[in-house]
């Protein structure tokens, strides 16, 4: 199976299946000399990982990552980055009888037509346990972007219809509630939304904001490897996302000019722009204003009620699945979207280190 690796000077290699022994990433190409530590992934693997509140799957997994190479005496060393967590918690019995049959809403017959053959346990590589390996990855490209002043913020913006008030915004909430919600009232009514399903046997969608600021002027290549097309790659391979909008996204359709371009003006001998329809990528480079990116998330599939299907001898059945899933996908997945978009973001500053030869010159200079 190819595809899953994802960068160009910082490669993310993730490896590993839902039901087996484990899984975990394979990071090259991180420079040198950064400070880190287990605890420092760790606050993000926790942060995505299942049995931590109502709102989440009943399945309980420490998710304690442990490092195997490229760290040496609390720093980076340059080498391949290896790192990897157990499974402790399979009940693959849960998924014996659906190896018969093909579930709605999954990658199930897409597997089978496409290799002749799947591992069916929990979906495999195409189950949420293979973002582990994003989310160790993400922690690590975060330290070293906040170092450079750079944050990167994902959080819930709404659940179903269950949409934040942009009034009550706090940032201390996202990684507070069980919705990662940044509006106390939101995430009442979100909760109260979630269990609902949960009791119905049912699952619901929503929508994640990430805010990215600091990031300087020219981030991104202007053809194919475009700020924004990177970030929409990264974003779209996360297993849930159905759609990326950048900035004001689709309504910008509806827009004349006059209302959708961003004006520049000087302030405080800095430039900047009276409005950010554009997101902060114009040209597929950044503009040095707020970079804003929203990830469409589609319902949990799968869900306990009676649902129609085929099985594998092309016969029309009825299922009913079994076994421990997230009635709303959305709070795990936040750490998830900021871990993608802080590696992609990352790749791209290390390709604008030589867009000027006067920068590869005023380096190696120093020489």
């Amino acid at each position: 199976m190819s595809g899953s690796v994802i960068g160009k000077n910082i490669t993310v290699s993730t490896w590993g299946e839902s039901h087996g022994e484990a899984l975990g990433a394979v990071i090259d190409g991180f420079p040198a000399g950064m400070d880190i530590t287990e605890a420092d992934i760790q606050k993000f693997l926790d942060r995505r990982k299942p049995g931590t509140s109502a709102v989440t799957t009943a399945r309980s997994e420490d998710d304690a990552v442990t490092i195997l190479s490229g760290i040496f005496e609390g720093k980076t060393t340059g080498t391949p980055i290896s790192m990897i967590v157990k499974n402790t918690s399979q009940r693959s019995s849960d998924y014996s009888e659906i190896a018969s049959y093909y579930r709605p809403g999954h990658a199930d017959y897409g597997f089978d037509e496409k290799y002749g053959f799947r591992d069916y346990r929990g979906g495999g590589r195409s189950s949420g346990r293979e973002t582990i390996g994003r989310v160790m990855a993400g922690a690590l490209c975060s330290k070293l972007l906040s170092q450079m002043g750079i944050k990167v913020m994902a959080y819930t913006k709404s659940i179903g219809d269950v949409e934040i008030d942009d009034k009550n915004f706090d940032e201390s909430l996202i990684t507070k509630t069980p919705t990662a919600m940044p509006d106390a009232e939101a995430d009442k009514k979100a909760t109260d939304l979630i269990l609902k399903c949960k009791e119905n046997q049912d699952s619901v969608g929503g929508v994640i904001e990430c805010i990215i600021t600091g990031v300087p002027v020219g981030i991104g290549e202007p053809v194919f490897d475009k700020l924004d097309a990177c970030l929409s790659k990264a974003v779209m391979s996360i297993g849930a996302v159905k759609a990326i909008e950048v900035g004001d996204g689709t309504a910008v359709s509806k827009y004349y000019g006059s209302e959708n371009n961003d004006e520049f003006e000087i302030v405080n001998e800095k430039v900047t722009t009276k409005t950010n329809h554009s997101g902060g990528i114009l040209g597929g480079m950044s503009d040095g204003s707020t970079i804003v990116l929203r990830a469409y998330i589609k319902p949990t599939p799968s869900i306990a009620q009676t649902q129609s299907t085929i099985n594998k001898s092309g016969e029309n059945i009825d299922i009913n699945i079994k076994g421990r899933h997230d009635p709303v996908v959305v709070p795990r997945a936040v750490v998830v979207v900021e871990s993608m978009c802080a590696h992609t973001l990352l790749d791209l500053m290390l390709s604008n280190m030589s867009s000027r030869a006067e920068y590869v010159t005023k380096f190696y200079s120093k020489h």
